[in-house]
């Protein structure tokens, strides 16, 4: 089982090499952070998804996913084949990996537009399970 999970990294290494560099002039970057994991999507403006990578993918595993290291990993694999000038960054979740991940952003030296959060809120949307009683 080891042997076959080796290759199959060693395979997707391979096949994340030859992909392309895509020259943009502007971009979305699409930070998604959550608690156990982080998620960055490269897009253009109209929402095409260029580039997209998570910790997974990077390589962590277990509680290692969320962290903020794993965040600035996974900020500049995404980014690694696409070239733009401007860019806006939309960050979402509560997540360790957000301000890595914007921190690794801007030393990558784009200009960036704005950076806004959506992280979603309810507006006292539905009610929360009963009380525990032990």
């Amino acid at each position: 089982m080891a042997k076959a999970t080796r290759e199959f990294r060693a395979y997707i290494q391979r096949k994340r090499a030859r992909k392309k560099t895509r020259r943009i002039p502007k971009g979305v970057i699409h930070v998604q952070a959550g608690f156990n994991n982080t998620i960055v999507t490269v897009t253009d403006i109209e929402g095409r998804v260029i580039s997209s990578s998570s910790a997974g993918i990077c390589g962590f595993r277990s509680n290692r996913k969320g962290s903020p290291f794993a965040a600035q990993t996974v900020a500049l694999d995404a980014m690694r084949i696409v070239l733009m000038k401007r860019a806006q960054v939309l960050i979402k979740g509560a997540g360790l990996g957000r301000d890595a991940a914007l921190r690794a952003i801007r030393k990558r030296g784009l200009r960036l537009t704005f950076v806004r959060d959506v992280t979603p809120l309810p507006h006292n949307g539905c009610r929360p399970p009963k009380k525990r009683r032990v």
